[in-house]
């Protein structure tokens, strides 16, 4: 059974840093492409950053340049550091693992990201 669970949220005024850690059990991790999305509230959700087990990284245009994905199949954790928060930012994060092949995606549960001074 694959269990996805995430931690890390908070409150941070504008401008401050968090960083959310992402770990995974019951899966081969390197057959999977590992991520993040946010949803906000009365939006949908939408992908903010992607890793392959290769390397190759994806962000969403609004994120680039502040926020960055990092993987670690050793340990199966994908983290993801974000800097320069703006209340735009504010949402719950989850991590996915979407598969290389044919399968499942497998999602978190969530961590709540508020940003408000």
């Amino acid at each position: 059974q694959v269990r996805v669970v995430e931690n890390g949220g908070g409150l941070v005024q504008p401008g401050g840093s968090l960083r959310l850690s992402c770990v995974v059990s019951g899966s081969i991790f390197n057959m999977y492409i590992t991520g993040w999305y946010r949803r906000a509230p009365g939006s949908q959700r939408e992908m903010v950053a992607a890793v392959t087990s290769d390397g190759t990284t994806h962000y969403a245009d609004s994120v680039k340049g502040r926020f960055t994905i990092f993987r670690d199949d050793a340990k199966n954790m994908v983290d993801l550091q974000m800097s320069d928060l703006k209340p735009d930012d504010t949402a719950t994060y989850f991590c996915n693992l979407h598969p290389v092949n044919i399968g499942p995606d497998y999602w978190g549960q969530g961590t709540q990201v508020t940003v408000s001074s």
